[in-house]
């Protein structure tokens, strides 16, 4: 374990903004994460953990440790006549864990397929799509206290799960670093096919009877036929959450626009899709300078290749300000802007 002095964190972050960190550390195993925590005392320093860097915006020089989680390893470690129980390290590629289980035909992640990022920022904002979310196969988790280089266990309750929400982006932010992922598959499930898209796919494809397989391959289809590749044209995805108000504002706005999507939700709540409300203010293919939202996409912004995380920024704020005055509804950045 080396500690390295002002390097770029371009190559680590899917926007791919060149900014630098005072110092920069990777570590591969869960004892090298406790001695980082305790012999480095990680509690008393500025820190930046980072995984595929996937769910982040740059905005400045960090002046602090990056820290780049890379432990690999996944491996079914239980099963009984239902289920089976595959437990993943933080630093595998979610999409690389979400095929593992594709292929050996266990349910419960085939949804998720093609999202970019690392296993373990996966819990952190409970990532979902199209009508799945990890809290619904997600076991455990094991982090490492950084202020006591602990091990700690947390259940899927104690992670407190919410709309791309856990206990670890509000109670227990920057207190832990995640290590390892257990997911609770099923052998023999029901496949989420309700997602228009997906049905759409499945059709175009003439597949009547899909398999586990058949809807990856589909999700994966629409995800790269709507979504730039990070590698190609910066970006990290959807860069607002979908928005949930009161069922009796939907109606009101449903008067006044009457194309305006939405899903009914628990509690009287409606979500409205982001990607629709900056659509409809004209922002799907604008382009600002060296970043704006895609041409396939309104919810993605992107960086045409020399964009500061700055720009970025204040493209999102002038899409935030316009839907707010267009629908009376704040969308709110569901990437880490640091």
């Amino acid at each position: 374990m080396v500690i390295y002095q002002n390097i770029s964190l371009k190559p680590y972050n899917t926007f791919g903004i060149d900014v630098k960190a005072s110092q920069f550390v990777t570590v591969k195993t869960v004892e090298e994460v406790q001695v980082l925590c305790t012999a480095f005392n990680l509690a008393e320093r500025k820190k930046l953990v980072l995984g595929g860097g996937s769910n982040l915006l740059l905005t400045q020089d960090f002046d602090g440790m990056a820290v780049q989680i890379d432990l690999k390893g996944m491996d079914k470690i239980k099963e009984d006549d239902d289920f089976v129980w595959i437990k993943a390290m933080s630093g595998e590629a979610w999409h690389n864990l979400v095929m593992f289980s594709v292929n050996n035909a266990w349910y419960g992640l085939e949804n998720l397929s093609l999202i970019p990022g690392c296993v373990g920022a996966a819990p952190m904002q409970n990532i979902g799509a199209y009508g799945a979310e990890i809290k619904d196969t997600f076991e455990e988790l094991f982090a490492v206290e950084i202020e006591s280089g602990k091990l700690v266990k947390f259940t899927n309750a104690e992670c407190k799960f919410g709309y791309r929400e856990s206990i670890f982006k509000n109670e227990v932010k920057d207190k832990y670093i995640i290590v390892s992922v257990t997911f609770k598959l099923q052998k023999q499930g029901k496949l989420n096919v309700q997602y228009g898209a997906i049905q759409e796919t499945l059709h175009a494809k003439g597949i009547v009877s899909p398999s586990i397989k058949d809807v990856s391959d589909a999700v994966i289809a629409i995800r790269s036929a709507k979504l730039p590749d990070p590698k190609v044209l910066g970006n990290s995805g959807s860069f607002f959450k979908n928005p949930e108000i009161n069922a009796s504002d939907y109606e009101l706005l449903k008067a006044k626009f009457p194309t305006i999507p939405g899903y009914p939700l628990p509690n009287n709540l409606v979500k409205v899709p982001a990607g629709w409300l900056i659509e409809y203010c004209g922002f799907k293919g604008r382009r600002i300078g060296n970043t704006g939202a895609h041409k396939d996409q309104a919810l993605v912004l992107v960086n045409y290749g020399e964009a500061t995380g700055n720009e970025i920024y204040a493209m999102a704020m002038l899409i935030q300000e316009t839907v707010k005055n267009t629908f009376g509804i704040t969308i709110t950045p569901e990437v880490n802007i640091i």
